[in-house]
């Protein structure tokens, strides 16, 4: 097994504590509004404006602040009945955050008159790594590991501010670092597969989007096999749930979309590109 003993708290003043999980949250959502921009701008898609990135920025991270809060309570109140307060107390999750930030995009977008089908596809470039990094901040803070394993590279949380402490240390057992398993997932497939095929998609609207969101909830269906969490419906958790609604959704409409005759511009960008 693999011993893990950093703290997860920074600093505390009296009651309030800096988590790590806190500064790489906020680290990915800077890494993800600077490599927005640079995209957005190396790529030349949409002619959208760094001032209208960092505007819509600040529709998304409040929405995606409400969408994970949403998804948890929901996922609260049919696992245990206590759904707890919107906001406050712990508790997230990445899909409510990915939804809500990507709905609450959308109407900022047609709000400036900007087509939110290009900005999701430069958003798909980013939004892998960002999840990357926030789930450094998942293994910092001993969160949303996995079931015990006798894997070799099962992980032991032995710091006591760890919220796996007790679970894994106490306990006397290794857990799948599921955390891991996503930040491989999102660097080695997500990443790989928006940035291998941006040429081909990134002009046509959504397409980079809807492929990044169902090659991620496929992992992810998958991963959270190796979760601990309360079933959510059908045996399955939340996360499966929503995966498979948005696999059921992002598919149909991604084939629609490539099987549309693209504009003769695109044909003859793609062709240059060739």
């Amino acid at each position: 097994m693999i011993e893990f003993g950093v703290n997860p708290i920074l600093f505390a003043i009296g009651p309030f504590e800096l988590r790590w999980y806190g500064i790489m949250i906020v680290l990915a959502v800077i890494t993800g509004i600077s490599m927005t921009v640079i995209m957005a701008k190396r790529e030349g898609v949409g002619n959208i404006t760094r001032y209208q990135i960092v505007s819509i920025a600040i529709w998304v991270i409040p929405g995606g602040i409400v969408g994970s809060r949403l998804l948890h309570i929901i996922d609260m109140w049919v696992t245990t009945g206590n759904p707890g307060p919107l906001l406050g107390g712990e508790g997230a999750t990445i899909f409510g955050a990915i939804l809500g930030g990507t709905l609450a995009a959308s109407i900022a977008a047609w709000v400036m008159g900007i087509s939110i089908g290009h900005f999701a596809n430069i958003v798909a470039l980013v939004l892998p790594l960002g999840q990357a990094i926030g789930r450094v901040g998942c293994t910092l803070n001993g969160c949303c590991y996995g079931e015990p394993t006798a894997l070799p590279w099962g992980v032991v949380w032995t710091h006591p501010n760890s919220y796996a402490y007790r679970d894994t240390f106490l306990a006397g057992v290794a857990v799948h670092p599921t955390q891991v398993y996503e930040i491989i997932w999102n660097v080695l497939f997500v990443f790989a597969a928006v940035w291998l095929l941006r040429k081909r998609l990134l002009r046509r609207g959504w397409t980079l989007y809807l492929l990044y969101i169902s090659v991620y909830s496929f992992g992810r269906f998958f991963i959270t096999f190796l979760r601990v969490n309360e079933p959510f419906l059908f045996g399955l958790q939340q996360a499966q749930v929503v995966s498979l609604l948005v696999l059921a959704i992002a598919i149909p409409l991604l084939v629609y979309l490539l099987r549309k005759p693209a504009p003769a511009p695109l044909v003859a960008a793609a062709q240059q590109e060739d």
